[in-house]
């Protein structure tokens, strides 16, 4: 069976976190799959032609502009009155654009699906506005909470990023069993173990020494647990803190100022550094260099760093809650993340001891093979088509 297919493009903008990662690399795949015969892209109530070329060609001037415009999104969002306005203006856009397509399934793969009388998909990537709306503005928790039970009335299948989030979907009642479908996440082909040789660029530029330092990637804000982090790695003996710093790498998200004061004071004590985000190109050098990547979060969808940390090579620390042990799958150190002393207990033990070290590059490597985008792609190709043929 032949689809014709359209596409939400709108998390296609750089720099790509999460949600920009999936959209981007399933986009790939999906716009070649044999059984697509007509794809087209559709972002904030437009279509547009390829949206994956723009991507491919950004240079830093359109990257750096894009992270401004992704701090005034952030910004709108937590605005009760612009939200309000977007409520009431953007569906009724979308469905004006979208009509005359009612024989395509249009897939959003960030949550929301516009008013559509054809068939639709939609990927939800998390429920933290319900399992923990302390996490985001007011305003955002509010949006969510409307605009993602509209949207899922209107949608005739809906795909997760992990078996976890699938049993938050159920347990809450918002779709029935049989149209909802997990489909695990993976990292790219360019997260594997480096050489010496290869690494020696990105710790140049980085100002790093490949080994000798401890990572968390990832959005700085209160979710994430960055500043229960530096403080159990502010616990370690001071010989650890100078033989391996700790090294943050992601942009400045939402309600950060008292994570970024912690940050500052142990950068003040010379064992922890902050490197703001990362370009692409640096990023699995960055793993791949890494001791111990560390990343005790307090709830994810899927927790993409785990899988790309493994792949290359790099031991984890993560937490046993949310999803991450099922992603983890027995290749990670596992913390309460609410435990100071456990976690930092982990670290200790990650960081010293040699031969956990190379069980755990052993089993991340071997974990992170069972993930991969292929997979992904042919498994929501395969959701397309069980859709199209609803009646």
């Amino acid at each position: 069976m032949k689809l014709d297919v359209i596409f939400a493009a709108d998390a296609l903008r750089p720099p790509l976190t999460g949600i920009g990662r999936y959209t981007y690399e399933l986009a790939r795949r999906v716009r070649c799959h044999e059984d697509i015969e007509r794809l087209r892209y559709f972002s904030s109530g437009r279509w547009v032609s390829d949206p994956l070329g723009a991507m491919e060609t950004s240079d830093h001037v359109s990257i750096s502009l894009n992270r401004k415009k992704a701090a005034l999104r952030d910004r709108l969002a937590g605005s009760r009155i612009a939200v309000r306005v977007y409520e009431r203006l953007a569906p009724a856009i979308f469905e004006w654009r979208l009509r005359g397509n009612e024989k395509s399934v249009y897939h959003s793969p960030n949550y929301i699906v516009p008013p559509f009388k054809g068939r639709t998909v939609s990927t939800v990537h998390d429920l933290s506005h319900i399992i923990c709306p302390q996490f985001h503005p007011r305003a955002r928790v509010e949006y969510m909470n409307m605009a993602l039970g509209d949207s899922l009335a209107r949608t005739n299948h809906v795909i997760t990023v992990s078996e976890t989030v699938r049993q938050e979907v159920l347990a809450h009642g918002l779709m029935p069993p049989e149209q909802v479908t997990a489909i695990h996440l993976a990292a790219g082909s360019d997260f594997f173990p480096h050489s010496s040789k290869m690494l020696e660029p990105a710790m140049t530029a980085l100002g790093l020494r490949a080994g000798e330092y401890s990572l968390f990637v990832g959005t700085v804000e209160p979710r994430k647990n960055v500043e229960r982090l530096v403080q159990a790695y502010g616990m370690l003996p001071e010989r650890m803190r100078s033989d391996w710093p700790l090294v943050i790498a992601g942009a400045r998200g939402w309600n950060s100022d008292s994570i970024h004061a912690c940050i500052e004071k142990a950068q003040a004590q010379g064992w922890a550094r902050y490197i703001s985000y990362v370009d692409q190109s640096w990023l699995p050098a960055l793993y791949a260099g890494a001791r111990l990547m560390a990343y005790p979060s307090l709830y994810e969808g899927f927790g993409l760093p785990i899988v790309e940390a493994l792949a290359s090579g790099t031991p984890v620390l993560t937490s046993r809650v949310s999803c991450m042990p099922e992603v983890a799958g027995g290749a990670a150190w596992l913390v309460d993340p609410l435990d100071l002393e456990e976690i930092s207990h982990g670290l200790e033990v990650c960081l010293a001891d040699e031969r956990w070290q190379e069980q755990a590059r052993a089993l991340g490597l071997a974990r992170s093979a069972q993930f991969s985008w292929e997979k992904c792609a042919e498994r929501t190709v395969g959701i397309y088509a069980r859709v199209a043929q609803l009646v």
